[in-house]
């Protein structure tokens, strides 16, 4: 009687405890839904042009220009100083970020002050000659050396007409 008793539990074991054998298989989990989506659409990148490359800067030297000279004790502009001037104005046109100091000079006659009021007068009328002809006064300042700095020590008509001038020098650029 204990097997028979034995043996029901084990045939009613599984039925009290919920295992079935037979019978519809559980539903399987829903798998979650995924909705469909386009991509937004891909634009068409150009590819970026090459940058162009920076235009080589020719640095110029003081020796592009040209000097200017004085009749004694006179500071007008003469043909062959204006045609100088022009020459020295292209040159600033042709480099904009040039900016340049006239010096003016006086040979060694009269007082030191009376040269140096002349080689400013000097400076003064090269630089409104540049100014008219279309060069910015903001690149331009001047300055009188008088009869201190010559281009020739002699003392003779030849050195003399060297020393009554205005030079060119470069500040920045």
């Amino acid at each position: 009687m204990k097997r028979f008793i034995l043996f029901a539990l084990l045939l009613t074991f599984p039925l009290l405890f919920g295992l079935n054998c037979g019978g519809p298989p559980p539903p399987e989990p829903e798998a979650p839904v995924i909705e469909e989506t386009t991509p937004p659409p891909v634009e068409e990148t150009k590819p970026e042009p090459e940058p162009e490359p920076e235009p080589e800067v020719i640095k110029i030297s003081e020796s592009d220009f040209m000097t200017v000279y004085f009749d004694f004790d006179k500071y007008n502009l003469v043909d062959s100083a204006k045609q100088a001037l022009e020459h020295n104005a292209r040159v600033l046109k042709d480099n904009p970020n040039v900016i340049i100091k006239i010096e003016g000079h006086c040979d060694e006659r009269g007082t030191v002050e009376y040269n140096l009021s002349l080689g400013e007068k000097r400076a003064k009328s090269a630089m409104d000659y540049i100014n008219q002809l279309g060069v910015g006064a903001g690149r331009i300042s001047i300055i009188s050396y008088g009869k201190t700095r010559p281009a020739d020590p002699r003392s003779n008509e030849e050195a003399w007409a060297k020393n009554r001038r205005c030079e060119f020098r470069i500040v920045s650029q």
